[in-house]
């Protein structure tokens, strides 16, 4: 078991180096909560192996009026409790006003709604740091908190980064946030890139890529998954897996197994992920799979829980991901840790992740051609799926963890 981290109420060592578990406040409006509980897994993920080595506490916000919520249900967060303990961490869910179309003012409405809530923790010494998930909006918020009530502060990049750096308030105020963080944990090179672009000093800035659940994520018997999801015994598999979002590239997907058919191909297609906040794009990507004529050979499988999704990436022949924006995404590492190679569009850390034509194949962002041919290739490849296996589960949350409070103890350390 890995030894916690500690901090030094006399950092000297003058009073004989007292020491005690770091006591870390995270923010995230990703982590899941009861009426999305397969939201925001990877920042779940971390945290719960970082609550093994520190005292924890997590604030989830949820909106107030939800109006993005998928089905309508504008006051959908009322049903959710305000604490609970999630496997022994405190979670908070504070309802906070999300006006739509807020873009960078949300921030603050983020930041007033959590001045309270963290003042009462604060005073009751239950904070020594701030963890903030994604720099926009949490980011800037625990910034503005940490101004505050003097407390350091930690930001993780994740993704969506990449995304806000091209809208001119947003990229103002993570530049600004960044550049006054004690630590910035980033999933990528290329998100760390960005932090240090944005004013980030190197020197805080860390890369410390997400893991998977190794007890999930294993390579399991192909004929048993395949039977238990009905899956044809000699069909040729592809799995795409992510809320069916236009931005996840379920479309160009379906669109390559139409080319893979035409070429003689057993190939099927399994779809897996919901509508998540994506709005009516799920339709748009069933109509599609109607205009190619390709009803009885994709289907959609909806959310699916982790298990499913292991036992899934176990029966199929290879993961697609066709996506335009990525951080580190999850799924390749799951896919790759349950032995199933990967075609994967060139984003955010996924050149990292498939680093040899051993484990898959990295192709460009909305070239269909290029992803056709590259998913023809694995289907009809064979594959060393032990090594592929290996190399996926080669990192594990524990490890996440370990290096992420390694750097939050000598952020509090060097305040």
């Amino acid at each position: 078991m890995t030894k916690p981290a500690t901090i030094h109420a006399d950092p000297a060592g003058s009073d004989g180096r007292r020491s005690r578990r770091l006591k870390i406040l995270s923010l995230s409006t990703e982590y899941p909560n009861p009426g999305e509980p397969g939201k925001g897994l990877f920042v779940r993920a971390r945290l719960q192996a970082l609550a093994e080595l520190a005292d924890l506490t997590v604030i989830a916000p949820v909106a107030l009026l939800d109006y993005a919520n998928p089905e309508g249900r504008l006051l959908a967060s009322f049903t959710i409790p305000k604490s609970r303990s999630d496997h022994g961490t405190r979670v908070f869910h504070v309802r906070w006003l999300y006006p739509p179309f807020g873009g960078w003012l949300n921030v603050f409405f983020l930041y007033l709604r959590l001045l309270w809530p963290v003042a009462r923790l604060r005073s009751s010494r239950a904070v020594d740091l701030i963890d903030a998930h994604f720099a926009h909006p949490e980011g800037i918020a625990a910034a503005l908190l940490g101004r505050t009530f003097g407390i350091p502060f930690m930001i993780t990049m994740r993704g969506s980064e990449l995304r806000y750096q091209h809208q001119r308030l947003k990229r103002f105020w993570m530049a600004w946030a960044v550049r006054r963080a004690d630590r910035v944990i980033t999933v990528s090179d290329g998100l760390r890139a960005l932090a240090v672009e944005l004013g980030a000093d190197p020197a805080v800035v860390k890369t410390v890529p997400n893991g998977i659940n190794d007890r999930i994520f294993y390579r399991r018997d192909r004929e048993e998954c395949r039977r238990a999801h009905e899956i044809p015994k000699d069909a040729l598999v592809v799995l795409s897996a992510g809320d069916l979002a236009r931005n996840k590239g379920h479309h160009r997907v379906i669109e390559a197994l139409r080319s893979l058919v035409d070429d003689g191909l057993p190939a099927h297609l399994l779809i897996a992920g919901g509508v998540g906040r994506s709005g009516q794009y799920a339709a748009t990507l069933r109509t599609r799979v109607t205009e190619l004529g390709l009803e009885d050979r994709v289907r959609f499988v909806g959310t699916a829980p982790q298990n499913t999704l292991a036992e899934l990436m176990s029966a199929a022949d290879v993961f697609c991901l066709a996506s335009t924006s990525e951080g580190w995404p999850n799924v390749v590492n799951e896919a790759l840790a349950c032995g199933t190679p990967v075609v994967s569009t060139d984003v955010g850390a996924v050149r990292q992740m498939l680093p040899s034509v051993r484990f898959g194949t990295v192709v460009p962002v909305n070239d269909s051609p290029s992803l056709a041919a590259a998913l023809r290739k694995a289907l009809t490849s064979t594959w060393d799926h032990a090594a592929i296996s290996r190399w996926g589960r080669s990192r594990s949350w524990d490890q996440v963890a370990k290096e992420v409070l390694e750097e939050a103890a000598q952020a509090v350390v060097e305040v």
